[in-house]
């Protein structure tokens, strides 16, 4: 199958436009993007795409081994990119898919234009001074839960990386997302999201970042967006009064400004 199918690229804007390509996050799809692309296609040439056993993707494009680690799916990123041939691009990434921007970028600086870091983390867990969010045994309890009870642990998980208790319907689209997601896939997904580390590659990014970081969010708490901005060089960041991992849906005007403001000329 080719790149194009594989991923469920969608494409939407100005055909001849400067790319924008947004990467979803663990346990999303590229329906997540559904309040803050729009707001480019007049101008930009929009791409979405799901990574390999999320949303309309083919789950038979994982591969254990290439996507045993966060450089593999930064080669899917480059290899949409190569697909469509895309150059000049604005890299939008939410969560995990912001360290495989990074990735992507390092590995092909001249291709990327700009990087958008929504609620990303470099490290989930705890490391000396560094601040993760988690304790290495919470994160060894989060993914054992999922491995005997993926339905169960997507159930309660959802709700608490959605935030917003008073938006319940927020953590419910959450809920039913991770539970679309391929299980096996997911499985093997969140052990590569939460297990990965990728500060030593943060100071190697030499393409102009923004970090978007939610006052409240107990995935990626402040402490983590401020050294994601503090390691790329000349990055610059932006805190948004939101809560939750999850921006995109919950404050989308804060985010669609915060990009716009940094990417368009």
């Amino acid at each position: 199958m080719d790149v194009v199918a594989r991923h469920n690229v969608t494409e939407r804007g100005v055909p001849d436009g400067r790319p924008m390509l947004f990467a979803h996050g663990f346990g999303c799809d590229q329906h997540m993007w559904r309040f803050v692309a729009p707001a480019f296609e007049d101008r930009f040439r929009v791409v979405l795409f799901d990574h390999v056993g999320s949303g309309g993707a083919d789950p038979a494009g994982h591969d254990p081994e290439r996507h045993g680690s966060l450089a593999g799916y930064a080669q899917d990123v480059l290899d949409v990119c190569r697909a469509l041939d895309l150059h000049d691009v604005v890299f939008v990434g939410h969560s995990v898919s912001a360290m495989m921007g990074a990735l992507a970028a390092i590995e092909e600086p001249e291709r990327f234009s700009h990087l958008v870091m929504v609620s990303p983390s470099p490290r989930y867990t705890d490391d000396g001074d560094y601040v993760g969010g988690f304790a290495a045994a919470d994160i060894e309890d989060l993914l054992e839960s999922l491995d005997s009870n993926y339905l169960g642990w997507s159930a309660a998980l959802a709700p608490v990386v959605m935030g917003n208790t008073d938006r319940p319907e927020l953590g419910a689209e959450l809920t039913a997302s991770f539970c679309r997601a391929d299980p096996a896939v997911a499985r093997r997904f969140a052990r590569v999201t939460f297990t990965s580390d990728n500060r030593a590659d943060l100071p190697l990014v030499r393409t102009p970042t923004l970090v978007l970081q939610c006052t409240d969010d107990v995935i990626a708490p402040v402490t983590v967006g401020r050294y994601v901005a503090d390691a790329v060089p000349g990055a610059t960041l932006v805190m948004l009064e939101a809560t939750g991992h999850c921006p995109n849906l919950s404050a989308p005007e804060a985010t669609v400004a915060a990009v716009a403001a940094f990417v368009d000329p």
